[in-house]
């Protein structure tokens, strides 16, 4: 982690010459970065978010993965030429590499709808295929700046996982819509006697193994990796298959390779429903939605108790910025 001392401007001679709004830019993320980066360093955390559309004239997402940054440009209609926005992002950038600090190569740029789910992830977007390693809490995963517009590593689910790894010892997890497989490593560190990761994606299911590998947990006699339909396969299980469960869907799909499409409004209580009859007495599922509008049907789940954890999960650096939710059911 940077000491404070690098977490104040250059004041380089470009910032006389910046327009009024590049000041403003300036100053407000000096203001973000200085009170982030401490709460960082208070935590032992190097991969953070930042910035996320503070100013509507600045509309970034940019997020710290240790040495390198992460900056997602939302797509808007801002009136400018395409020589005139590319220069504006140079002085964006400009800024972010006098404030962080980091050097403009380290800066990787993606622009991006702004959606309330993670459709998105699925999307790839280049073929550099550089990979390289970040620390979370102890542990280590792969992340990938370049080719997707998700990084491999939802950094809001952060305390989540810790909680997950709190209560994983002897016990059977299931991780369904597993993406990278991050809530799998964790559990894996845990302790837990399995850990099964359920993905649709093939690549994410090789980045979730190449994940336990990085931190020396995969054990083929524990850890199991299901390429399936997440709907289909909930229908091929047994009671009392498992004692904690994490499903994090996303809010709508329509895979070819999906028998019928989710749209987690309309299935939630159906899936968690899977969910629960596949659990045993007393077992604990996590469920997530980054839907915005999303309104649980709880007469509808067969659960013991539902829990609305998404405050107690919400770290520091998405505090009045996050757009999911999240719960704690029991059966």
């Amino acid at each position: 982690m940077r000491s404070n001392q690098l977490i104040t401007s250059n004041y380089r001679p470009y910032f006389c010459a910046m327009n009024e709004k590049m000041i403003m830019f300036h100053n407000r993320l000096l203001k973000v970065f200085k009170h982030k980066c401490k709460q960082a360093a208070r935590q032992s955390i190097s991969c953070y978010r930042v910035y996320d559309h503070d100013l509507p004239e600045f509309p970034f997402c940019i997020e710290l993965y240790d040495d390198k940054v992460y900056l997602a440009e939302y797509l808007r209609r801002h009136g400018m030429t395409d020589e005139e926005h590319e220069q504006w992002l140079e002085e964006c950038i400009a800024v972010i590499c006098d404030i962080l600090p980091v050097d403009d190569e380290r800066v990787y740029i993606k622009q991006r709808k702004r959606k309330a789910n993670r459709l998105d992830q699925y999307e790839k977007t280049d073929a550099k295929a550089e990979y390289f390693p970040v620390e979370e809490q102890g542990l280590k995963f792969l992340v990938n700046l370049t080719d997707y517009l998700d990084t491999g590593l939802f950094l809001d689910h952060r305390i989540t996982r810790n909680m997950l790894r709190n209560e994983s010892d002897g016990k059977r997890i299931l991780n369904l819509f597993a993406y990278t497989g991050s809530f799998s490593v964790y559990a894996a560190a845990g302790n837990a006697e399995s850990v099964t990761t359920v993905d649709l994606s093939k690549t994410y299911l090789n980045w979730a193994e190449q994940n336990l590998e990085l931190n020396k947990l995969k054990d083929v006699k524990k850890h199991f990796f299901i390429h399936a339909d997440v709907k289909q396969y909930l229908k091929t299980l047994q009671p009392n298959s498992f004692d904690l469960v994490i499903i994090d869907p996303p809010t709508f799909s329509n895979s070819k390779r999906m028998k019928d499409f989710l749209d987690i409004q309309r299935d939630h209580a159906e899936l968690l429903n899977d969910v629960l009859a596949a659990t045993t007495t007393g077992g604990i599922i996590y469920f997530s939605t980054n839907f915005t509008k999303f309104v649980l049907d709880s007469f509808a789940i067969n659960a013991t108790t539902i829990k609305d954890i998404t405050k107690a999960t919400t770290p520091f650096d998405f505090e009045g910025k996050l757009k999911r939710w999240c719960y704690k059911l029991e059966k």
